[in-house]
């Protein structure tokens, strides 16, 4: 078995570390969604609504459908459910592979990269394609600046992109 030198050992263990970064957003992310499931439920029927903004509520795509809402909602807790449980079990298996040849430690890498996935997925899709192209979220005035829900979804999915591709980078 092939000595694995200092500088790998760390980086392996940073990988691990944002790994289960990923997962403590997705599982604090749940854990609050579920605790203020008024709120998750609020927040998704003010873009399913389109009222935040002129004109936006008399479109034809603005709904205010309890279904509607409720899937919205019980979407977000579904994918940052899985992303965290994903990227829980491939930090628990990069562990053990932590002092293994650098082919092991690469399969211990697939669960926790799909994790971080997952994550962007559900964040591309449930704001980009569905919240600001269907519903037209960035006509909302609150949704720019440094503040805005956009830009923290964008923030989320950039940087956890960042980690799947740092995470999924050979040795």
């Amino acid at each position: 078995m092939e000595s694995i030198s200092a500088s790998g050992q760390i980086l392996r263990l940073v990988k691990i570390a944002l790994i289960l970064a990923v997962g403590a957003w997705g599982a604090f992310g749940a854990m609050g969604n579920i605790i203020d499931w008024a709120g998750t439920v609020g927040s998704v029927e003010a873009v399913s609504s389109m009222a935040r903004f002129s004109g936006g509520a008399e479109d034809w795509r603005a709904t205010n459908s309890p279904i509607v809402n409720y899937a919205g909602a019980v979407f977000i807790v579904i994918f940052k459910s899985v992303s965290a449980l994903l990227c829980g079990m491939g930090a628990v298996q990069m562990w053990r592979a932590r002092q293994s040849q650098a082919s092991e430690f690469a399969n211990a890498k697939s669960i926790a990269i799909a994790g971080c996935l997952v994550a962007v997925f559900g964040l591309f899709s449930g704001w980009i394609v569905i919240g600001e192209g269907w519903f037209e979220f960035w006509r909302d005035p609150g949704f720019d600046g440094l503040e805005g829900a956009g830009i923290a979804a964008f923030r989320y999915g950039g940087f956890i992109g960042l980690i799947a591709l740092l995470v999924a980078q050979p040795e």
